[in-house]
């Protein structure tokens, strides 16, 4: 019987990681490396069209993309506390998920639709809020199973591993797609094929395929979740929204004398956010400042998502040692000094040193900051996971952490705003990205009123 126990959880777990290797290509492929910057490609496109020069078509890009992302991340950020006491009010997470993959493989398949011409860009942007949102939402549910899933001791372990079988995932998507069906510039994809499955390339339809694929991919690698993962009946029963109000009402009011879980949702809420500007506009800034195409704004992300697995692996081991404290701080200084890199380079010059004329050392340098962002970025999310559990109500885990989404994405719009209104003010796309530095050095502000071991009482 004792096997038995052990094979089941074994599996739970196996389950519970699946959700993140499925979930993945949508920040990779669609957020970082494939439909974020060809959404900002084909915008700048259509603006350069009607009238605009380059440097101009490119701000209203990004200042585009970046608005957009506000408010999703507004929408998302306001449902999660509320979905996450209604969740904890019923006993029940899996039907949650359930519902909100439906949400994902609709918003993800649905981007197949946007034209390469820039004739239906809101259609692009309306399609990935859906499927961003029912991301972000299952997410939620997913976060709070993790105390049921292990001791609190090994939890930053489990955290870590999850996000490294993730990133794994998004290794292999992304890698997909380059081989077989990115076009680049002559129409051939990297191994210099013609996209497959008879893919139009001057219609981008290699390109485009990149919303089916990932919502393909969801579909089937979540059926081990759906099959392993499963809520205890016992503790099922009918959802108050009543109940859910009241509870989400006491859990806000308790942050008054609860200083440490206050000031991590405060900490967290910015330097998340600034971690979110630089997945969202990594590989827009790649597009739009240093003119890479598709295919190299790929490889970069195979680079910087080889780095999340290793870093992420390595992470959840420091964490489980250390604690997870030590981990986001160490991790918030070096991103801190990738992002001061990013901002004072452009392919004329380096922290103000001019360049020679097809210099490689933009390419070079902004390889090395996406290996960073990448595998700091993930040891960064494991280990504020982890902090989160040590801080969760054990009795409303979900609660908890629909409180930590609503942190996570109550300002989501805020690193996007920043960076467009700073890009419309500059009129660059490059100095666009500096407030996340702001964002960053906040949050490790906050973290001084942070207890390392959680404070529950």
């Amino acid at each position: 019987m004792q096997q038995t126990s052990s094979g089941a959880a074994k599996k739970r777990i196996w389950g519970w990681y699946f959700f993140d290797w499925a979930s993945q290509p949508y920040h990779t492929l669609l957020v970082t490396f494939i439909f974020g910057p060809f959404f900002a490609g084909v915008a700048a496109e259509y603006f350069m069209s009607t009238g605009f020069d380059e440097q101009a078509a490119d701000a209203q890009a990004q200042s585009m993309w970046s608005f957009a992302l506000s408010v999703v991340g507004l929408f998302i950020g306001f449902g999660a506390p509320f979905l996450g006491a209604l969740a904890d009010s019923s006993g029940r997470r899996v039907p949650w998920v359930f519902g909100f993959s439906i949400l994902y493989v609709v918003g993800a398949f649905s981007l197949w639709y946007m034209l390469p011409d820039g004739s239906n860009l809101w259609w692009g942007l309306g399609a990935f809020g859906i499927g961003f949102i029912g991301a972000e939402w299952a997410l939620i549910f997913i976060n709070s199973q993790l105390p049921s899933l292990a001791s609190e001791e090994d939890t930053g372990k489990l955290s870590g591993s999850g996000f490294a079988f993730g990133y794994l995932g998004g290794i292999l998507a992304l890698i997909i797609m380059l081989l077989f069906f990115v076009e680049q510039a002559g129409g051939k994809t990297l191994l210099g094929l013609d996209p497959a499955f008879g893919l139009n390339a001057s219609a981008r339809e290699g390109t485009r395929i990149v919303g089916p694929l990932v919502a393909i991919w969801y579909a089937v690698f979540m059926i081990p979740y759906f099959l392993w993962v499963k809520d205890d009946p016992r503790g099922a029963h009918r959802p108050s929204v009543s109940a859910a109000f009241a509870s989400l009402a006491r859990s806000i009011k308790s942050l008054k004398s609860n200083t440490s879980l206050a000031a991590y949702l405060g900490s967290s809420m910015f330097y998340r956010d600034a971690l979110n500007g630089l997945y969202g506009f990594g590989g827009v800034y790649a597009k739009l400042v240093l003119n890479w195409e598709l295919t190299q704004i790929g490889v970069f992300g195979i680079i910087g998502g080889i780095s999340a697995v290793f870093f992420s692996f390595v992470g959840g081991r420091l964490d489980s040692r250390f604690g997870p404290k030590p981990v986001i701080i160490g991790g918030i200084w070096i991103l801190i000094a990738v992002c001061i890199t990013i901002v004072s380079m452009s392919r004329e010059m380096f922290f103000g040193i001019s360049l020679a004329e097809g210099s490689q050392l933009p390419d070079i340098v902004f390889y090395i900051c996406g290996a960073l962002i990448g595998g700091l970025g993930g040891t960064l999310q494991a280990a504020s996971r982890t902090l989160m559990v040590r801080h969760a109500k054990p009795e409303a885990p979900t609660e908890s952490f629909g409180l930590y989404g609503l942190t996570g994405r109550a300002t989501a719009f805020l690193a996007p705003f920043l960076i467009g209104v700073t890009t419309v003010m500059t009129g660059s796309a490059r100095l666009g990205v500096s407030p996340v530095i702001g964002l960053f050095i906040i949050g490790l502000i906050l973290l001084r009123w942070v207890k390392a071991e959680g404070d529950r009482s």
